[in-house]
């Protein structure tokens, strides 16, 4: 089994930061891109960023200047450096890699469960 393990949410004021994490664990073979969603209340899931297997980051433009995507592929883990924090960052953030679990196995999607971020006024 392969499960994902978010941490580093929390609370923090306006203009604040934060670096969560997420860690695959389990029967992983190999693992692709990851990236990082979120869904505040009241509003669709979105993405956040994504990053690559070499390390090519893709962001969404609200994020853009103040969020950084990063990995360690020894660890199988992708962090997201959370700098000059709104509220409107405010939201559940998950996880997503795209991992196999055998050498001849195909890739799928597998989330953690997700880490709050609250951004206070």
């Amino acid at each position: 089994q392969v499960q994902l393990v978010e941490s580093g949410g929390g609370l923090v004021q306006l203009g604040g930061s934060l670096r969560p994490s997420c860690a695959a664990s389990g029967s992983i073979f190999s693992i692709g891109s990851m990236g990082w969603y979120r869904q505040a209340l009241g509003k669709e899931r979105e993405l956040v960023a994504t990053i690559a297997s070499r390390g090519k980051p893709n962001y969404a433009d609200s994020v853009k200047g103040r969020f950084t995507i990063s990995r360690d592929n020894a660890k199988n883990t992708v962090y997201l450096q959370m700098d000059n924090l709104k509220p409107e960052d405010t939201a559940i953030y998950c996880c997503k890699i795209e991992a196999s679990r055998y050498w001849t196995g195909s890739m799928n999607d597998y989330w953690g469960q997700g880490t709050q971020v609250t951004v206070s006024s």
